[in-house]
């Protein structure tokens, strides 16, 4: 009751500060991952090595789709039944999913294996690029099942309430992958290898984590043997509930696939490699942007269900307000040193670092009005309008930017696949703002005789 009142009538810039930061941590250090792997490949093996964890990038995606789906979709159900005092379905929800996050990698990892070269090929990869992407996709393969539980099982901790437990989930596999991969590629020499084997030894060490904070009796749910017997209305639930992130996640691999094929027909194998990179730093500058996006949810949904609307549009307009302050850093920031930037990712490789540092300006050339874009469409899942969210979180990076990557590089060669993102984020802001404004003008003016009747 205090939380509610607390999200009634606190200060509105505190509150925000105080809901994004967790969100903006955990989000941080869950991409340092990829980005601690290119960072160390492309020092310690070269560029060939970023463009095999490119052409990996896809299938890496499709596994934490999965997770997504069981994860998020039982978080939400064992929140509600826990908030039902209804512990014992909680617990039933908990062991179905627990076996879905192990059944579901394996079956994944056992078709990739068997048609490892053709998937591999299929993402992007070139004959040089194919042995490193072979050595790679492998090993992250063999680790798919821990990956799995620590990020779908970390979930539930998190829907227990305990947020800081979930965030050292992260923290400790980050810090165990960025050691290891250190040992691995410079100590022991063991190229793309050991930087696979550095990330699925992270996630195992979370995975353990995770599984030792539900079988020592520090949870409130508990993982039952009797409960990992699947029920299929169990089942159907998580699933129907973790769809649209999975969705999400799955467009994201198809936009990545895409992506890459076409790098390989008008760049080859460097600007394959100078995409790799390029996500990386895309993943630092909008983690943050995501975690004031999310940050900013609950405060608009709450005040939004209490008819509360000046605190819903002050919500709204601080969350712009301090998503676009972290854009516009990250903008001059990559302005002012592409070529430092690049140069984490290659070691003194000249035709990489020319390459990547000119794409990196010129993908980014719009990112001080992306952050308008990202709380923008969040606030409709925050009302709960998810016919305008889903069209708004899709159409920067699926509705717009595939038909755009297709299109353009006819006209403009490499250069056209470069200019396919500042082009699609100008279009989903313009969409985003139109959509944004005909929402205020439906929202009531006035709020106060809401609040003082409460």
């Amino acid at each position: 009751m205090a939380k509610n009142l607390d999200i009634r009538n606190g200060n509105i810039g505190k509150l925000l500060l105080e809901f994004s930061l967790p969100a903006i941590i955990g989000m941080l250090v869950n991409s340092l991952y990829n980005v601690i792997d290119r960072i160390f490949v492309g020092r310690g093996v070269g560029s060939i090595a970023i463009a095999a964890t490119t052409v990996a990038f896809p299938i890496m995606i499709i596994l934490m789709a999965v997770a997504m789906l069981i994860g998020v979709g039982a978080t939400a159900l064992i929140s509600i039944r826990l908030g039902e005092q209804k512990k014992e379905e909680a617990e039933k929800i908990a062991g179905n999913a627990t076996l879905l996050l192990v059944l579901l990698p394996l079956i994944i990892s056992g078709i990739y294996l068997f048609f490892s070269d053709p998937i591999l090929k299929l993402f992007g990869a070139s004959q040089e690029v194919l042995p490193y992407a072979r050595d790679f996709t492998h090993i992250i393969m063999l680790g798919a099942v821990p990956g799995a539980i620590s990020f779908g099982m970390n979930n539930f901790i998190r829907a227990e309430g305990n947020p800081r437990v979930a965030m050292l989930t992260q923290i400790i596999g980050t810090v165990v992958n960025t050691i290891l991969n250190y040992i691995f590629i410079f100590k022991l020499g063991l190229g793309i290898k050991g930087s696979a084997l550095a990330s699925i030894s992270g996630q195992t060490v979370s995975a353990i984590w995770v599984l030792s904070y539900f079988l020592q009796g520090r949870s409130k749910i508990k993982i039952r043997l009797k409960n990992l017997k699947p029920q299929i209305p169990i089942v159907m639930s998580i699933v129907s509930i973790g769809f649209a992130p999975f969705a999400m996640q799955i467009a994201n691999s198809v936009q990545q696939t895409i992506l890459n094929k076409t790098l390989m027909v008008y760049g080859g194998d460097l600007a394959l490699s100078a995409a790799g990179i390029i996500m990386s730093v895309a993943m630092m500058l909008f983690m943050p942007i995501v975690g004031i996006s999310q940050g900013a949810q609950p405060l608009i949904g709450f005040n939004y269900g209490a008819k509360l609307y000046e605190r819903v549009k002050e919500t709204l307009k601080k969350g712009i307000i301090g998503s676009t302050i972290l854009a516009i850093v990250g903008y001059i920031f990559i302005q002012t040193h592409a070529t430092q930037i690049i140069g984490l990712f290659s070691n003194g490789d000249t035709a990489l670092t020319q390459l990547a540092a000119h794409a990196l300006v010129t993908f980014f050339a719009m990112i001080p009005i992306v952050g308008f874009q990202i709380v923008g469409s969040n606030y409709f899942q925050a009302v709960g309008k998810p016919v305008q969210s889903t069209i708004l979180s899709l159409s920067r990076q699926v509705l717009l930017f595939i038909p755009l990557l297709i299109i353009l590089p006819h006209f403009w060669g490499i250069e056209g696949v470069w200019r396919t993102a500042p082009i699609a984020d100008a279009l989903s802001v313009l969409l985003t703002a139109t959509l944004l404004f005909r929402e205020m003008k439906k929202l009531p003016k006035k709020s106060s005789q809401v609040v003082e009747s409460n």
